[in-house]
């Protein structure tokens, strides 16, 4: 089949790029004339952007899909209406390319944009409460998860799927913020581990979703949402585990919340007057005081997705970083 993929050079969606080329799509690949497109298994350029309905309408002529990776993955912009306008305005422009192409599209969410769970974990049953938004990232998925559940129940053919936290062998984006800061912890740069640990993170390794992708497109059903997740584990147990694999002790400080969150909202301010980029901010912090706990077993069961173990997925990705020369 042949496969419009948007979001191809970003850290999932090259994993599902190449997944997808190994399961013998025709890949087309959307693509802005800036993009570094060396890493990309071959296929058709079609130069447009996501902001651009006309090119993306037109890219997707003659595909029997789009898979929609593309997403603003950021802590901070200085323009904060930029997370709408990618994610939400984006996947409207998913939907219109697929419905006009006939195609079935399948849409890349995120674990964030269901929200938080408390520590039983979450399935497809659950939407966000729309209560309250930890930060502009969380309000965008959450918005844009809305939109794509609504045209599902008018009829279109598009499957959604909510990848955990993605970690694993890629490129350094954003979206791999879990790789980011086995880095700094193996190189002995990571001050310790924000509030007591406690809270559940649900870890995906990238080629489990990347192949989770793949089976949506080929085998989910229209109108379903699948959680491609893994090992629902609290930061304690994260840092036990790569401590095994790296051989590395695990942070021994903690950090409390309340300090982190001060210091972040100081970043938050500078970021605001100067215009530069912060490490984090407050609202991120606050993302670390809850549970983001979920249950695949709907994708399991329907699409035979199946998670790598936590450790597994850890000593691969610490063996790749040192032999790639990233980390020590």
């Amino acid at each position: 089949m042949k496969v419009l993929l948007s979001g191809a050079t970003g850290f999932v969606g090259n994993a599902v790029a190449r997944a997808l080329a190994a399961s013998g799509h025709e890949l087309r690949y959307l693509v802005r004339a800036t993009s570094d497109t060396s890493r990309l298994p071959a296929g058709e350029h079609a130069q447009g952007d996501v902001l651009d309905r006309a090119s993306f309408v037109s890219a997707a002529q003659g595909c029997g899909a789009v898979v929609h990776a593309a997403a603003l993955v950021k802590t901070w912009l200085p323009d904060a209406a930029q997370f709408e306008a990618v994610n939400v305005g984006g996947l409207r422009h998913a939907l219109d390319a697929a419905a006009e192409a006939r195609a079935r599209l399948v849409y890349t969410s995120s674990f964030i944009a269901v929200g938080p769970t408390g520590d039983g974990p979450a399935d497809e049953s659950r939407v966000h409460p729309g209560d309250r938004y930890r930060n502009d990232y969380e309000r965008s998925k959450a918005l844009a998860d809305r939109v794509a559940r609504e045209a599902a129940a008018r009829g279109a053919d598009v499957v959604i799927v909510y990848p955990g936290i993605v970690y694993g062998p890629g490129a350094l984006t954003d979206g791999n913020l879990v790789v980011k800061t086995i880095i700094e912890h193996l190189a002995g740069r990571m001050p310790g581990i924000v509030g007591p640990g406690d809270r559940l993170w649900s870890y995906a390794y990238v080629e489990d979703v990347a192949a989770g992708h793949v089976a949506a497109l080929e085998r989910g059903r229209p109108g379903e949402r699948y959680f491609l997740c893994g090992e629902n584990v609290s930061m304690n147990d994260f840092f036990g585990r790569l401590a095994e694999v790296a051989g590395r002790p695990a942070p021994r400080l903690h950090i409390p919340y309340a300090a982190a969150a001060s210091l972040g909202f100081l970043l938050f301010l500078w970021a605001e007057l100067t215009g530069h980029p912060p490490q984090f901010t407050h609202r991120e912090i606050s993302v670390f005081r809850e549970h983001w706990a979920y249950s695949s077993a709907k994708a399991e069961a329907e699409l035979g997705y199946r998670p790598t173990p936590l450790r597994e997925g850890l000593r691969r990705t610490v063996e790749w970083l040192r032999e790639s020369g990233l980390a020590g």
